[in-house]
């Protein structure tokens, strides 16, 4: 009934089933990113998410946060996990830019591509505490939904007083509603996380300790054949 109610709100305004979109270095691709885009998918309903390898995240430029993996190798990874999913598509068109990846480059050419089906675009809390100084947040917003994945040590009483007052203007807590907009809201996903990181991983593994349960088998055995993060 849930479902029926949802594919109603979208015929109203003319629009198909949305995509959910998460981007990110990748380095490694682990279970956190695919198992809590899986728990978006599933919450929301939606049939495709596409994951987006990052070419260089304007947010990142210490040299300790620079991709200790080359573009193709990330991409490949993601590529990897997508073979064996029917609701992954990697997408490589920050990859393919010349300098910084912009989120809302990305959103404005994936609106120009799908015009009829919402788009929402997947963070975690970390990444909501710092939003307000991205480039064109505000943009961002016109563009796509944010469905925001808690977790653990990110509290929302530690949000800056610029993102409660961004919270207390867009955030949604009613599935209905979210579906009856094209794009603005701020969406807080159900106990949906995993204290899983790429830079605990690659740390575990320079000191040569298995990442097995953190990683998909064919992730592990592509770290190891092309002796990364050693």
């Amino acid at each position: 009934m849930a479902n029926k109610s949802k594919e109603n709100n979208l015929d109203k305004l003319g629009l198909d089933k949305g995509i959910g979109i998460l981007g990110g270095t990748f380095d490694p691709i682990h279970l956190a990113h695919t198992r809590s885009a899986q728990a978006v998918a599933n919450e929301l309903d939606l049939q495709k998410v596409l994951l987006i390898p990052a070419h260089i995240p304007p947010h990142k430029i210490s040299p300790d946060l620079v991709p200790h993996a080359s573009a193709e190798q990330r991409a490949a990874m993601v590529e990897i996990v997508c073979e064996d999913s029917t609701l992954f598509t990697c997408d490589q068109r920050e990859l393919k830019r010349s300098g910084h990846s912009y989120t809302v480059d990305t959103l404005n050419e994936l609106k120009q591509q799908y015009p009829n089906q919402p788009l929402y675009f997947i963070i975690g809390m970390d990444s909501l505490m710092s939003f307000t100084h991205w480039h064109r947040y505000q943009e961002i917003l016109s563009l796509c939904h944010l469905v925001v994945n808690t977790r653990p040590n990110y509290p929302v009483e530690r949000l800056n007083d610029e993102t409660k007052a961004l919270l207390n203007n867009h955030q949604t807590t009613d599935m209905t509603e979210l579906m009856q907009h094209e794009s603005g809201k701020i969406y807080f996903v159900h106990k949906c996380f995993f204290d899983i990181s790429s830079t605990h991983i690659r740390q575990e593994l320079v000191q040569k300790q298995s990442c097995n349960h953190q990683l998909l088998p064919s992730i592990s055995e592509f770290i190891n054949k092309n002796n990364l993060y050693r």
